[in-house]
């Protein structure tokens, strides 16, 4: 049987056929992907637009703040003299009345005796002149004499005893102790300070607040619950407890525009020590507030802009003024009405002048996924 064989042109002609296969399955490849990609691209351009939303909003101001104890006094030496005891600890809780320090009272015993000595004397004195007088050896007026001459003598007694109680420091009210600042053996000038005393039970938190800020506050009426203020500590922490503003200082320091806020807070943990600092939270209502997403804003050179549409469609750049700034919202001041239709999804595709392609979503659907809502 004779073998067909093939001719070089019959060859080439497969391989020609065959190429032209492969290249077919390739184009309509390419042609696919590129579709896919022309789709993808259309999905990714097409924006969803929202509206500003224009409700009553309350806004939360931080103020740096000093804490205060009710009360904080020092306890200072009333008379000279050594420090004979002392009653109490450092950092000790103590009770009104409780003894806490003894100065060496020899000299105040010793002028308690002599004015005790001297009294006796100006009593037998009057008792005689009172008998002469009785039988009238003797005048009125010398019986007169006599009894000044006895008070007098009293007196300087009460006021002997008077000093040499003042070696005994008694606590003035419950508190907690500071540091000792004598110690026992020491000797002590009149008005040397021994140590601070200080009631925590309840704290009066002292801040500044600028004057623009003041004048809202003031001209608006102030329910109870917008009188209620947080304290966030210096750890971050928010004090379990919430104060209250109680007073408002009666002038305005010049230098920083400033006048001071004074807010109460209950301490019955003993938490908060005098001399603290934290941070204060005080609510604002803002009403009509003009609310937007954060994410429909951006900036050039530190102005705030967003992207609108109009009633055709094109999409304009347009400058807004924020008056507040929340958690992922913004108040709208200016440039902005709640009429206006804003670019909320797909900013790196909006082009200023074009006609945009979009989706509308409604306001309180926009906010709704925010990490904060509006009150």
């Amino acid at each position: 049987m004779m073998k067909k064989t093939e001719t070089p042109n019959s060859a080439n002609w497969k391989l020609l056929m065959l190429t032209g296969m492969l290249s077919a399955v390739l184009l309509s490849g390419c042609h696919e992907g590129h579709a896919e990609v022309h789709e993808h691209d259309e999905e990714e351009s097409k924006l969803i637009v929202t509206r500003p939303l224009k409700k009553d909003t309350i806004v939360t101001r931080d103020y740096v703040c000093q804490i205060h104890s009710i009360q904080n006094i020092e306890i200072r030496a009333l008379e000279r003299g050594y420090l004979d005891a002392t009653h109490v600890k450092e950092g000790q809780r103590i009770k009104e009345g409780a003894p806490m320090f003894k100065i060496l009272p020899l000299v105040y015993q010793a002028e308690l005796r002599k004015a005790e000595a001297e009294a006796r004397v100006a009593e037998v004195k009057y008792l005689n002149t009172k008998r002469l007088a009785d039988s009238k050896v003797v005048s009125e007026q010398e019986l007169a004499i006599a009894k000044a001459e006895l008070e007098k003598a009293q007196a300087e007694v009460n006021l002997a005893q008077t000093h040499l109680g003042f070696t005994n420091i008694k606590a003035p009210f419950s508190g907690l102790l500071d540091r000792l600042l004598v110690r026992q053996g020491s000797l002590v000038e009149e008005g040397d300070l021994l140590t601070t005393l200080s009631d925590n039970s309840e704290m009066w938190v002292y801040f500044n607040v600028p004057e623009a800020e003041y004048l809202d506050y003031v001209s608006q009426e102030q329910p109870e619950e917008r009188k209620a203020v947080e304290l966030v500590m210096a750890n971050g922490a928010t004090f379990r407890h919430r104060g209250k503003i109680n007073a408002i200082e009666a002038e305005f320091n010049n230098q920083t525009g400033t006048i001071m806020f004074r807010a109460d807070f209950p301490n019955p943990e003993g938490l908060l020590r005098h001399g603290e600092t934290g941070n204060i939270q005080m609510k604002k209502l803002v009403k009509g507030a003009l609310l937007i997403p954060q994410k429909c804003t951006y900036e050039i050179l530190d102005h705030h802009y967003v992207f609108v549409v109009d009633k055709d469609d094109i999409v304009s750049q347009q400058r807004i003024q924020i008056e507040e700034e929340l958690e992922d919202l913004f108040i709208v001041s200016d440039g902005l009405n709640e009429n206006d239709k804003i670019v909320l999804e797909g900013l790196r595709h909006a082009r200023n002048g074009e006609k945009a392609q979009y989706e509308f979503e409604e306001p309180a659907e926009a906010i709704k996924h925010l990490k904060l809502r509006a009150e």
